[in-house]
């Protein structure tokens, strides 16, 4: 992750897959991991994010092509979608404040500092990391089923 942030400090793009794990088949968008949305806080300037779906992996390279494995060699003439949507752009301090409030009422558990860079605690961090998060996983939702319809 230092790595990461390094890289959009520098003003470089980085590719990510939020979502934790490799889907193969066209289910819906399940929570995505909070690294991105972390990546997102942390970083001196605001990256935009770009969300990109791709549909159509899952027949270059099926899980259960032969004898319930994958094959050698990715296949052929297979039809691939890569739908992109409009960039998003996140105002970090007023999703700070909304994640304060909101945080207010819900009791903290164990096991996150006790105050992040930008004095929040762990409810508030939860809370901004949770609506970061939401808030792209639905724009790759839509996006996936926008493929999967056209």
């Amino acid at each position: 992750m230092n790595e990461a942030l390094d890289r959009l400090m520098d003003g470089a793009w980085l590719h990510m897959f939020p979502e934790g794990s490799i889907s193969q088949g066209n289910t819906p968008i399940r929570r995505l991991k909070w690294g991105t949305a972390s990546l997102i806080v942390r970083s001196p300037i605001t990256p935009v994010v770009l969300p990109i779906v791709h549909q159509g992996f899952e027949e270059v390279m099926p899980e259960n092509f032969l004898f319930g494995k994958r094959p050698p060699f990715p296949l052929c003439n297979k039809k691939i979608n890569i739908i992109i949507g409009e960039p998003m752009e996140f105002d970090i301090l007023k999703l700070r404040q909304i994640a304060v409030s909101v945080s207010r009422d819900i009791s903290p558990c164990l096991g996150w500092p006790s105050t992040s860079p930008h004095q929040l605690d762990e409810a508030a961090q939860r809370c901004l990391y949770t609506t970061i998060s939401e808030k792209i996983r639905t724009e790759m939702e839509h996006l996936r089923c926008f493929g999967r319809d056209s």
